[in-house]
């Protein structure tokens, strides 16, 4: 599949790494490249700089927003989410349009510190901003409620663990669930949460999930759902 990452951070790198391996024909969509590949020190969260890792992950290939979206048959939102509809925007309407648009961002507010708070929440969500935003897209809510390496690597955290899945177009939703089976995940562990409204809960989780992690001393932890 040929699949558009759009961000160039942790969670963007992790994604586009596991679908490369995957065999996915993989692009990361950036604002500029040139700014990009010429930086030579670590991000704030000390990740290495994009260029290095590119070098690791040859098969994946940088370019534009707009450019990346082309490329993609599947497009990936693993931008900051106080700027994702900034960053779609950047990546272009006309390129999103028919496609599965898998949103995996935060609408977080980091400006005081952690645990963050969200710039939008309770009646209104990020993917439903996008969905309402672009509505030819098929957007679907999925993979938010864990650290990046656990998303592509959920043995990371043993024992039996949920993620969830949110959208309104049932055979999106089956897209972006194939690709997280690829990833380690089994299929009883996914939740399907419905229409795109959903991404309501999964995104307020986002607060609670940085207090648990204050609490635990690590970001190697998740949800396990438990049935009477």
């Amino acid at each position: 599949m040929k699949i558009a990452v759009l961000g160039t951070g942790m969670v963007g790198r992790a994604l586009a790494g596991k679908l490369s391996t995957l065999g996915h024909d993989v692009v990361i969509g950036t604002r500029n490249v040139e700014q990009t590949l010429a930086r030579t020190e670590p991000d704030v969260m000390g990740n290495v700089p994009f260029g290095q890792w590119q070098g690791e992950h040859q098969g994946v290939r940088l370019l534009t927003f707009a450019d990346a979206a082309a490329h993609g048959d599947l497009v990936v939102n693993a931008s900051p989410g106080a700027i994702s509809l900034t960053v779609l925007e950047a990546a272009g309407a006309a390129n999103l349009s028919g496609k599965v648009l898998w949103d995996i961002a935060l609408p977080l507010d980091l400006s005081q510190g952690l645990p963050p708070t969200l710039t939008v929440a309770n009646t209104d969500s990020l993917g439903e901003q996008i969905q309402r935003a672009y509505p030819d897209a098929r957007v679907v809510k999925a993979l938010t409620t864990v650290f990046a390496e656990v998303m592509v690597d959920p043995a990371r955290v043993p024992g039996e663990h949920n993620v969830f899945v949110a959208g309104e177009d049932s055979g999106a939703k089956a897209t972006v669930t194939e690709l997280i089976e690829q990833f380690g995940w089994p299929a009883k562990a996914l939740v399907d949460l419905g229409g795109i409204r959903g991404a309501r809960g999964v995104e307020m989780y986002g607060p609670f999930y940085f207090a648990m992690s204050a609490a635990l001393g690590t970001f190697d932890f998740n949800i396990a759902v438990v049935r009477a």
